[in-house]
């Protein structure tokens, strides 16, 4: 029974992947429909972001007060709807008239992205949270690296590999379609989740008020500090990785010169490496012990991202993103595994919430600085070279990170 109901989580968030990797490549390449200025492309997948700074540690709370399952369902309702939303806005919008290089071509349809992307960003994080929380209650401690490793896996493909090259497929077809297919690929979801049995809610002490229930989450996570070190360390990273994600498109875009298959293919050739990552971490984790595979995963993105900026066709642009994809799904695999073991049930939800705002609330400005920096750089360097740049400036601070974190990581882990 516990085997079936894990397997039915699984693909219930395999389909939610699926959509997502749809969405990496419609959000952008609609967005580039609309207009070619490079800030005004960044405020969509800004908007995607934004939520993770905002509903974080609301997330948390009610996570950690309603069954989780439960939570899970309607967010996914959420997000079908949104998509559902985009999908008869681009239908009435008809065809789009070329995108201008300054300004929108159909300002009202980009508002309806914007929104939409909101409330998708926001759906994600409650979604997200709860689901990382009702993993541990699915399988036993023991048993977290494989169940992360299986589940990520099945993301991936989803995610990374399927979802990419299928929303750039359907883009070269209609622009409609991947908005579409999303809000159909959630309502799977729910199916798939329904059947999913048993009761989610964390156990709680007492009655107290969702400022007393942060305060307690927040003491937890103050006194652990191999958590404030992992949870500052990805933070920076990834920063630094939504630095990258708006100027690659425009990159193979204008530089490269590829399609939007094209484009999705090469994201869908990096997640080979992702998925590699999810299925090898745990004999990685095993083999050098979980200190030394977060250093070594942290040390080798900074060649990874030089890596992306120098590949000159798309085949070496897919192999550089398979060694992001492979060195970020494994450094994960360590973090999260270590603290779904150490945080107890009933806080699961709020610490996981405190520590994603310091994990994941860096990404909005790393999407807006990334196209401060090309508009700002398209001023005084060719406009090749400005697309470019961020990606130089990520591989910079990646080394730096890893300079720096290297002995955290690892006096924090020989004190855990």
């Amino acid at each position: 029974m516990a085997a079936r109901m894990l397997t039915r989580f699984i693909l219930a968030s395999g389909a939610t992947n699926l959509a997502d990797g749809v969405a990496v490549v419609a959000w952008a390449w609609a967005a580039t429909l609309l207009t070619r200025d490079p800030f005004l492309v960044a405020l969509v997948p800004v908007a995607l972001r934004l939520p993770w700074f905002l509903m974080a540690l609301p997330a948390g709370v009610v996570t950690d007060r309603v069954d989780r399952r439960w939570l899970i369902l309607a967010m996914d309702v959420l997000r079908a709807l949104a998509f559902a939303v985009v999908a008869g806005a681009v239908v009435l919008a008809g065809p789009l008239p070329p995108a201008p290089v300054v300004g929108l071509g159909v300002p009202w349809l980009f508002a309806v992205m914007l929104g939409a992307a909101l409330v998708v960003g926001g759906a994600e994080v409650f979604r997200d949270n709860a689901a990382q929380t009702m993993l541990p209650a699915l399988v036993g401690a023991e048993r977290l690296e494989l169940a992360n490793g299986r589940l990520w896996s099945v993301e991936l493909i989803g995610n990374a590999l399927v979802g990419p090259a299928l929303g750039a497929a359907l883009i070269g077809v209609a622009l409609v379609l991947p908005f579409a297919l999303n809000a159909g690929a959630y309502a799977v979801a729910v199916l798939l989740l329904l059947g999913v049995r048993g009761a989610f809610r964390p156990v709680r002490d007492g009655a107290a008020d969702w400022r007393a229930e942060l305060a307690e989450g927040a003491r937890f996570l103050m006194r652990a500090p191999l958590l404030r070190v992992l949870a500052v360390v990805t933070g920076v990273w990834n920063l630094l990785h939504q630095m990258v994600v708006v100027a690659l498109v425009l990159h193979a875009q204008e530089t490269l010169g590829l399609s939007a298959a094209a484009y999705g293919l090469v994201l869908a050739g990096g997640a080979v490496g992702g998925i590699a990552g999810s299925l090898l971490g745990g004999r990685v984790v095993a083999r050098l012990g979980p200190a030394r595979t977060a250093q070594w995963m942290l040390a080798a993105s900074a060649p990874a991202f030089a890596g992306v900026a120098l590949a000159g066709n798309a085949v070496v642009l897919a192999v550089m993103l398979g060694l992001f994809e492979f060195t970020g799904m494994v450094w994960n695999l360590v973090s999260v595994s270590h603290r779904q073991r150490v945080i107890p049930d009933r806080l699961l939800g709020r610490v996981n919430s405190l520590y994603r705002l310091l994990a994941w609330g860096m990404m909005p400005l790393g999407l807006v600085l990334s196209g401060a920096v090309m508009g700002w750089a398209e001023g005084v360097v060719a406009r090749p070279v400005a697309l470019v740049l961020p990606l130089w400036i990520a591989a910079a601070g990646a080394g730096v990170l890893a300079a720096l974190g290297w002995r955290a990581i690892g006096r924090g882990f020989a004190g855990s």
